[in-house]
């Protein structure tokens, strides 16, 4: 691995986390003035999809197989969100903060600031302590709750008798929290507890991630600041990101002392994981020459509105230059949230902390270098050594980025996505929705559907992933190239893993047929892979491979995303199963933008269950040496 685009861990720890330690006592010292639904239903509590083939043949002999209309939303089930009010209520939110912000003004921007600049104290000490705040054991890194409460905890007495519970065990006598309280404090088996601990719904997550980056740590904190940068480098984490208002602007030219309020969404590459919705602050700081540090901290503490089930406690990032151009960054991810929407199948993983963790940040941040360094290469060898021009090299890269990402919004649970379950016996884990219409000439317009599911499998992440970029096991999977040979005409690596690459798909072409080609993206990183292809016409493809602009070129992606069922042990390695979401984007002539017939529901259906259907079938553990190479 290329030393500017990796991880490291060095064998002293704790004396490279000091690396930076000499200008935190800068920052503390300088006394700087300005520092501071119809998405609907979540679905069941199933272990797994049950998708058999027999459902769909006897699906298809009945006649009776409802519509679907996706603007309507279930109204009594436990796990759905009444997303008719999702978008109004996001807007409330966001008018609400800046109501609570606007109104007393001059104070409330103080308040602000001094959380912003207790919040880059804390970045500060998570991102540089090692033992005790962190335990660290190898790769893997945990937070010390107990140590964290000491040391940035806001009730000192009750949090110190609590660890000394913890440390000699049964029920102790707390102090008296109320100072208008008279009575004697009492014994009880339950002692009363901080603000933040009695929030019994919101699960605590930290983790933290350091490596380098082969960029300047100027365009890490341009990405960091804007917020359409920041949207598009992070696009398969971000569903949408908005900046309400600016607090402070910088000096000098640049970010220093910025502070922004702004708003966000993450999310999970799948729909059955609900997102992640935030309000906060974002406070940026030059902490010394060629080093800065950028950091968020949610608005609960000082205004009670909006309510949110996502908190970010004091996270972000340190950037230091290094030589040749690369950057040292140590990236911080501190949340409390509730998962309590979490489907069965995703739930050991995101309680774990692993996939919205810093490591995931982080990887999309070296993804986004990478992609960076291979557009503006000058010479990019493709299969058998051919050679690609540069303009049209670009233009590919630009539009299987525009493909990846059209991809990342289409599949998750975000609130533009306005999803509900197939009313099919066995379907209640598929998803569907309609993405506006689009024109046909001489024809009614057509409506674009995305259906999608997620499914556990037995079969490790990293082999699942390499049979489904193969072009030679492609008709394994794919009903519509049964008979065809598939071939890659050309690609294009993105990054030093070869297995990272844009490819050119030829599939052999009938005298009836026209020929097809395939724009396919497939990557992986240490948080999961993804394989994402769309149809591209000959003519289209050719004005690309030209150097023609990718933005007219229609792109419907399709694809899968793949995560490990399970948090890898320590934190890296390859675990037995798998997580795969499985996502398909077609034009029906027959569905509106309000409403999916019963024959168009049908064959939704029997597609992704056949798909799902022939990848259990290929790794079957007696087909896995016959089938798979016969075919």
């Amino acid at each position: 691995m290329d030393k500017h685009d990796g991880h490291f861990r060095d064998k002293d720890e704790n004396s490279e986390l000091r690396a930076m330690e000499i200008f935190v006592e800068g920052f503390r010292s300088s006394g700087d003035e300005n520092a501071m639904d119809v998405s609907g239903q979540l679905g069941f509590e199933r272990p797994d999809v049950n998708i058999r083939v027999d459902d769909v043949h006897q699906n298809d002999e009945d006649t009776s197989s409802p519509s679907l209309s996706v603007r309507a939303s279930p109204q009594d089930s436990p796990d759905s969100r009444a997303s008719t009010n999702v978008t109004s209520d996001q807007m409330n939110r966001a008018s609400d903060l800046l109501m609570a912000v606007s109104v007393s003004a001059d104070t409330n921007k103080t308040r602000i600031t001094d959380l912003a600049s207790s919040a880059m104290e804390e970045l500060l000490k998570m991102a540089l302590e090692g033992e005790p705040l962190w335990h660290i054991d190898g790769d893997s890194e945990s937070l010390n709750g107990f140590e964290h409460m000491k040391e940035f905890g806001s009730v000192d007495a009750t949090l110190r008798e609590i660890m000394r519970m913890v440390e000699v065990g049964g029920p102790q006598c707390l102090p008296n929290l109320e100072p208008n309280d008279e009575s004697p404090s009492e014994c009880t088996d339950r002692p009363m507890l901080p603000k933040e601990l009695e929030e019994e719904h919101l699960h605590a997550e930290a983790s933290r991630q350091i490596g380098l980056v082969s960029t300047n740590p100027a365009s890490v904190v341009e990405w960091l600041m804007d917020v359409n940068q920041w949207s598009l480098v992070f696009a398969n984490i971000i569903s949408r990101a908005n900046l309400l208002q600016v607090l402070s602007t910088g000096v000098d030219g640049n970010y220093d002392g910025t502070l922004q309020l702004m708003t966000v969404e993450l999310h999970l590459p799948t729909a059955l994981v609900p997102t992640r919705e935030s309000h906060f602050v974002r406070y940026c700081k030059q902490l010394g020459y060629g080093t800065w540090g950028v950091v968020d901290v949610s608005l609960e503490n000082l205004f009670p509105y909006p309510a949110s089930g996502f908190r970010r406690r004091p996270s972000g990032c340190l950037i230091q230059g290094m030589p040749e151009g690369c950057s040292k960054v140590i990236w911080v991810e501190h949340v409390a949230v509730d998962n309590r929407l979490v489907q069965s199948i995703y739930r050991p993983l995101v309680i774990s902390g692993f996939t919205f963790s810093a490591k995931r940040w982080f990887a999309a941040l070296i993804r986004h270098c990478q992609w960076l360094a291979t557009l503006r290469a000058r010479t990019a060898p493709t299969h058998d050594g051919v050679l690609l021009p540069q303009a049209g090299r670009e233009s590919l890269l630009k539009l299987a980025e525009r493909m990846t990402r059209s991809f990342w919004g289409d599949i998750s649970a975000c609130n533009e996505n306005q999803w509900m379950p197939l009313p099919i016996r066995g379907a209640e884990d598929i998803r569907a929705m309609t993405k506006g219409s689009i024109p046909v000439p001489g024809m009614p317009p057509s409506s674009k559907i995305v259906f999608t599911t997620s499914i556990r499998l037995a079969v490790p992440p990293k082999r699942l992933f390499d049979f489904l970029r193969d072009e030679n096991s492609r008709t394994k999977w794919d009903t519509r190239l049964f008979g065809h040979i598939i071939r890659e005409l050309a690609y294009v690596i993105n990054g030093n893993n070869p297995e990272n690459r844009v490819s050119i798909l030829q599939v052999n072409a009938t005298p009836e047929e026209v020929e097809i080609f395939y724009l396919q993206e497939s990557f992986s990183d240490d948080i999961g892979s993804y394989v994402i292809y769309a149809p591209v016409d000959a003519l289209a493809m050719s004005g690309v491979l030209n150097g023609g602009s990718p933005e007219i070129v229609n792109i419907f992606p399709c694809g899968f995303s793949i995560l490990p069922d399970r948090p890898p042990l320590n934190g890296h390695g390859d675990v037995p199963g798998s997580l795969l979401t499985i996502a398909f984007h077609i034009i029906d002539l027959a569905s509106t933008e309000e409403y999916i017939p019963p024959e168009s529901v049908k064959t939704i259906f029997k597609v992704i269950a056949e798909t799902a259907f022939l990848i259990k079938a290929a790794f079957t553990s007696d087909n896995v040496q016959g089938n798979l190479a016969g075919g």
